[in-house]
């Protein structure tokens, strides 16, 4: 005699009729299948799992690459208040003069008026002339060299400083007053 199954037995003993066993096959049937769709869909969510990953990690590189741009926008925007704190605690008030002191901004070349002893000083390098807002300013030349290690397009004129040498052999020698060059 064969082995039975459960089903079998029950439908023989008369506990269920046959309508209940089909509808136990049909839902153990969808059950199976259920699973396998599962197992299916579990190997399609990996690829989907990946995807996800990968939008996640460039998301991040966007944002650091964004948060980057900002920190140097932030970082400029110190720099440019450091420049101008310094320049406006620092300018040398402008003596009218008249003497026309020439030099270049954005490759067009300016003027300032100013006296003898400013254009002495802006020619030897203690002084220097810096644009702040459209208008240029004299400033010394330390604060000059300061503010170049932070924005060089600040700084228009900034001479090298010259000091009166010691062993200059020409020191005996006068220059007639009339000589102009």
């Amino acid at each position: 005699m064969a082995a039975k199954s459960l089903q079998e037995q029950l439908l023989g003993v008369g506990l269920v009729d046959k309508k209940k066993v089909k509808k136990l096959k049909a839902e153990s049937l969808q059950l199976k299948q259920k699973v396998k769709k599962g197992k299916v869909a579990a190997a399609g969510d990996d690829g989907r799992q990946e995807e996800l990953k990968r939008q996640r990690e460039e998301k991040v590189e966007k944002d650091r690459a964004l948060n980057m741009e900002r920190q140097k926008l932030v970082e400029q925007k110190a720099v440019q208040g450091q420049i101008r704190q310094m320049i406006e605690q620092n300018r040398v008030r402008k003596q009218d003069g008249d003497i026309a002191y020439h030099f270049t901004d954005n490759k067009k070349v300016k003027q300032l008026y100013i006296s003898q002893s400013m254009h002495d000083d802006l020619s030897r390098g203690r002084l220097a002339i810096v644009k702040l807002d459209q208008q240029y300013e004299i400033i010394p030349e330390p604060v000059a060299v300061k503010i170049n290690e932070r924005d060089p397009s600040c700084v228009l004129v900034c001479n090298n400083r010259v000091e009166s040498v010691d062993d200059d052999p020409y020191a005996d020698f006068q220059i007639p007053d009339d000589l102009m060059w």
